[in-house]
């Protein structure tokens, strides 16, 4: 879960998309030079699939984009709960792309993150609590309804390359995840239920200096830095009616939220000026910055009255000329730009054979 949805994380609108990817067909077109790029998307040329098998989400590059980390979870292989892995990015068509898992393999990951130098990731897991997966919650208790678990044992940690658990950054009960770091490695935000609501927070990289961000009722997560540092871009439900009220608070006191009703917010880096920028109905999630800082770019399902396909959209910083850049018919999100502005990584359903499988895709960005 970035979604809350990580895994949310997974994350949360990714395990609702790998469910209901089954259920209708994906039409592949050649285009370019691959069967997996779509007609229409002209901002993607030389796509190469990482990726082949399970649910590989949240994929991030290093700042020099010569590695990708990110979640994974393939009952079929072992993995029953997302773990976090890490592999050198192919540089030629005959290298492949061969990650390792460096999470501890105990209980459930989400959320991993390069650190400026590259020789430190973190990411959020529940490894302390135990082996074993988190129980998932019944669906059939509310109305079938997509829900998502906030996992009480789920702390951040820093770790070496290599996966070596180098110290714990968060370890107030509750959920603590979703972090992402400032581009100079001052410091990081990241989501929290500390204070009985799901906001906002940013803190030092040696898990001091907390302070919280976001203070209005609803989930915000997922957040980014701006290139710059100066603002922050995330995703956020905003209940407003007295049922809508009720029922997040009745979840949450279950540990519990249904984040389907989302849109894209952008702030200050301090959490200021804090405000909508999107008011497309459904859910707008998994935002980020494009390298140059004018422009963001999101997932949503906002076309489509079913609740799919999610596709990925560009947008100006006001939210206006949104511009749909992908066109699978089931499942792209978790964009990710390379610092040069050259490289974009997401996932997808794409040319997974019928299955329900999400992948990881890279490739050159078209202006």
């Amino acid at each position: 879960m970035k979604y809350i949805l990580t895994a949310v994380t997974a994350i949360v609108i990714l395990g609702l998309m790998a469910f209901q990817s089954k259920n209708f067909a994906q039409t592949v077109h050649s285009f370019g030079d691959t069967t997996i790029h779509f007609e229409g998307e002209t901002h993607f040329a030389n796509m190469r699939q990482l990726t082949f098998g399970g649910d590989n989400a949240e994929a991030y590059l290093s700042k020099d984009a010569k590695y990708l980390i990110f979640q994974k979870s393939e009952p079929s292989k072992g993995v029953i709960c997302d773990q976090i892995w890490l592999g050198k990015i192919p540089t030629s068509a005959n290298e492949k792309f061969e990650p390792k898992q460096i999470s501890t393999g105990g209980g459930v990951t989400t959320c991993a993150y390069f650190y400026p130098d590259g020789k430190s990731v973190l990411y959020a897991s529940t490894h302390l609590a135990g082996n074993a997966c988190p129980p998932k919650p019944d669906r059939k208790k509310y109305g079938n309804k997509y829900i998502w678990p906030l996992d009480t044992n789920m702390d951040i940690f820093q770790a070496d390359v290599n996966g070596k658990i180098l110290k714990q950054l968060t370890t107030t009960k509750g959920y603590d995840a979703e972090a992402t770091i400032s581009p100079k490695g001052d410091r990081m935000v990241f989501t929290s239920i500390r204070n009985g609501d799901l906001d906002l927070y940013t803190m030092d990289l040696k898990g001091k200096k907390v302070k919280q961000i976001t203070n209005t009722l609803g989930y915000d997560g997922g957040a980014w830095f701006s290139p710059d540092g100066t603002k922050i871009i995330w995703r956020a439900s905003r209940p407003s009616t007295d049922v809508e009220i009720k029922e997040y608070k009745e979840l949450l006191a279950e540990n519990l939220v249904a984040p389907t009703n989302m849109e894209v917010w952008i702030a200050n880096a301090d959490g200021t000026d804090a405000h909508a920028i999107t008011d497309l109905k459904q859910a707008n999630w998994a935002p980020n910055f494009t390298p140059d800082g004018k422009h963001v770019v999101f997932c949503s399902n906002h076309e489509y009255k079913r609740g799919f396909p999610f596709n990925i959209y560009l947008a100006d910083l006001d939210g206006k000329n949104v511009q749909k850049i992908s066109r699978d018919n089931g499942f792209d999100a978790f964009p990710m730009f390379s610092h040069n502005g050259k490289k974009i990584v997401f996932s997808s359903n794409r040319n997974n054979g019928g299955t329900r499988d999400t992948n990881i895709f890279i490739a050159d960005w078209v202006e």
